[in-house]
Parts: structure tokens; C-alpha cells; sequence
């Protein structure tokens, strides 16, 4: 078969969409099939498209406040061209930037049918930004964009439903995957926990992720000042980058700040630390969750999403009742303070995501696309149920 995937991020770039995407292509590449990628060009990649039969280099701008990060601009007349010299017998458009409106529109031009993938909350992220006015909007914009497709992904039955009564249209439910050859409780390293200062004695608490405004930070501080009430040698590890970092750095000297992580180096951080943070409420799903159960690390996370999908409360962490920022900070303190505790969440936290195989969602995603091109959408619907 061959498929088309559209997407404005795409790795380097570090974020739960460019390599949930990334996945997704290597997953049909696997698969046997010809995949066709256009995505942003990004400094480094030179002047040729580079694979020309299989990747379409295209304009991008700065992505506000996030350096690193770009968006596509509008460029349907190139896809079009893109598309008819080799006609995909499908299409998956990642974001509902400039650039995947063109991909819709140029989709639709050309009758090859299109799945859009339900990546990001904008509408959550208003709220966090001080613009809830503005969040109705948001979910219009969205609404607009994801029924112009023949089925939108998402990552959870809860997203699905939601998205369902909010007026989308053909919802169609692909899980996610996490590498667990990759993030393991064996690369737990004893080197890298010393250079934190951590030990025993001193809980490691990690949060891995954007440090930004719409990860609701501040509630993971208070939540571990609160456990340094009863471990006050405990030490809080950042892994990640954003516009957030100097002014947490700034306020709380006394915590560990890494820099953006990738490959084994993330999957140690993760296995080296005793306790994941996970605060934000503006998630689609939160990969970091599933890395950090993988991982063998006890989590905290308000209950949705991929906590909602995976871990077990009581078992692997907590689960938090959305907005419950006192439960919370409650079971930072609880979880954090009991060596015990944490040490059987550890060893049941793996078996939680075990049968999370890349190879398994890279086929879901494969059905889809395929009885999609097959006009079959009503068998589509239960594909992955």
C-alpha cells in the first residue's frame, strides 16, 4: 500500500506528537508499505527534499515561545503535486496547523480519503494561558478541522467519547505504544542517581516532559515541597526544556535540571528515579506516563488519559481525581515517604503497559488506513475496539 502522513513536527523536535508520529511511519515502514512524509523543513536538513519519491520538504515559521518548535505554512498546490504523481491510497494528517488544513483540502481535491489525529488540546491550553475565554473557540476550530477528515485518531475511549458528544464525527480509538525494550528498571544507574545527590535516604522525583505553563508545574513543586517535609533530603529532577525552566530554576535552586534527554540517556534518567510527577490536566494522552510505568517508576498523575488507560491506583501510583490538587500533593508526600511503598509500585509498575507493542498499534493503524482507501468506514469503527 501506499500511504501519505502530513505532520508540522517531526523529531529532532522533542514532543509526544512528533514521535508518536515518527512511530507511526517506522511502523508502516516495517509493515512493507511505501509511506510518503511532508512535513516542515527543519535547520539541518539542506536544500534537496532528500528521498525525493518519499519525503516533501516544505516552508515553516518559528513556533511562538517555543524555540526549536515550527509550523507549516499553507502549501496545498505542492501536496496536490505530491499526491498525484504517486496517489497514496491514504492519508494521515498529524496536525491541524496551516499546513494540515492544506493536506485536507488537497485530499479532498483529490478524493483519496484522510484520517486527522486528535494530538492536542488547544482548547486546554487557552485555560492555562490565561485565555479561557477563549477555549469555545479552540474546540470549534478543532471540530472545523477534524470533521473535514473520513476519521479522526484518538489515543483513549475516554477522548473518544468525549469527542463524540462534543459533535466529532467517525472517532476511531488507536492506542498507543511505549518501547519496553527501550525504557526498562534495568537501566536504573547508580552513577547518574549520585550526580543528583539522590540516594536511599534521598528520593529521586523526576518529571520528564515541556516545561511550560500548560504542564501545571507549579502544583508538581508544591507537591514535592510537601514530601521534602518528611524527606527533606529528597532531590526533584528535571528532564526537559521550555520557557518555563529559568524562572523554576531561578525560584527553586535546590532542584536538578537536565536538559532535553533522547534514547538511552531518557531511559535512564526515568529508571534512576524513585517517583514521576505527572501534573498537567491538558494532555490528549501523556506518553511520559507509560515511560515512566515501563520504567519501573511509581507515578502520580491526575486520572485520564493514559493514567486513565494504565495505571492502577494504589498498584502502580496514584491516580488523582481531576482538579484535586491537594490529593495530589497528598499522595507526592504519601508515595514519596514510604520506601516500601514505592518498592512494590516499582515492581508491579512494568507489568502495566507489558503488552503496549509498538508492532501491535503500527497494525491497528495500518487496518484503518486500509479499509479507509477501501471505503469500509463502518468496519473501521470497531477496528481497534
Amino acid at each position: 500500500m501506499r500511504y501519505a502522513i502530513v505532520t508540522e513536527t517531526w523529531p529532532p523536535e522533542l514532543n509526544g506528537v512528533a514521535l508518536t508520529v515518527e512511530a507511526l511511519e517506522r511502523g508502516l515502514r516495517e509493515r512493507g508499505h511505501y509511506v510518503h512524509l511532508s512535513r516542515p523543513r527543519q535547520p539541518g536538513d539542506g536544500d534537496a527534499s532528500g528521498a525525493a519519491d518519499q519525503r516533501l520538504l516544505l516552508r515553516g515559521a518559528p513556533l511562538p515561545r517555543y524555540p526549536g518548535l515550527r509550523f507549516g505554512l499553507p502549501a496545498a498546490a505542492r501536496l496536490r503535486a505530491a499526491w498525484r504523481a504517486f496517489r497514496p491510497h491514504a492519508i494521515y494528517v498529524a496536525t491541524e496547523g496551516p499546513l494540515g488544513w492544506s493536506a485536507l483540502r488537497a485530499a479532498r481535491q483529490l478524493g483519496i480519503p484522510a484520517a486527522s489525529g486528535f494530538h492536542t488540546r488547544f482548547d486546554h491550553y487557552m485555560r492555562d494561558y490565561g485565555a479561557r475565554w477563549l477555549a469555545p473557540v479552540a474546540m470549534g476550530w478543532m471540530r472545523r478541522f477534524h470533521n473535514r477528515a473520513d476519521a479522526t485518531l484518538v489515543p483513549t475511549r475516554e477522548l473518544q467519547e468525549a469527542l463524540s458528544r462534543d459533535g466529532f464525527q467517525r472517532v476511531l480509538r488507536l492506542p498507543r505504544a511505549v518501547d519496553n525494550a527501550l525504557f526498562a528498571p534495568e537501566r536504573r544507574d547508580d552513577a547518574l542517581r549520585a550526580q543528583w545527590q539522590a540516594s536511599e535516604a534521598a528520593p529521586a522525583v523526576i518529571h520528564v516532559g515541556r516545561i511550560a505553563a500548560e504542564k501545571n508545574l507549579d502544583l508538581a513543586v508544591r507537591g514535592f515541597r510537601a514530601l521534602q517535609l518528611s524527606q527533606p533530603r529528597a532531590r526533584f529532577v528535571f528532564v526537559g526544556d521550555g520557557p518555563e525552566r529559568e524562572r523554576l530554576a531561578r525560584e527553586n535552586p535546590d532542584f536538578v535540571f537536565c536538559g532535553v534527554q533522547r534514547g538511552e540517556a531518557l531511559a535512564r534518567h526515568f529508571a534512576s528515579a524513585d517517583l514521576f510527577l505527572f501534573p498537567s490536566r491538558s494532555e490528549t494522552f501523556g506518553n511520559v506516563t507509560l515511560e515512566a510505568l515501563a520504567s519501573g517508576v511509581p507515578t502520580v498523575a491526575f486520572d485520564y488519559g493514559a493514567a486513565r488507560e494504565h495505571l492502577r491506583d494504589g498498584v502502580h501510583g496514584a491516580a488523582i481525581a481531576d482538579g484535586d490538587e491537594d490529593g495530589f500533593i497528598r499522595a507526592c508526600a504519601r508515595i514519596g515517604s514510604d520506601g516500601r511503598l514505592r518498592a512494590a509500585m516499582a515492581a508491579a509498575a512494568p507489568s502495566a503497559v507489558a503488552g503496549l507493542h509498538p508492532a501491535r498499534v503500527a497494525g491497528d493503524f495500518d487496518r484503518i488506513l486500509h479499509l479507509l482507501h477501501e471505503g469500509r468506514m463502518q468496519h473501521a469503527r470497531t477496528a481497534t475496539a
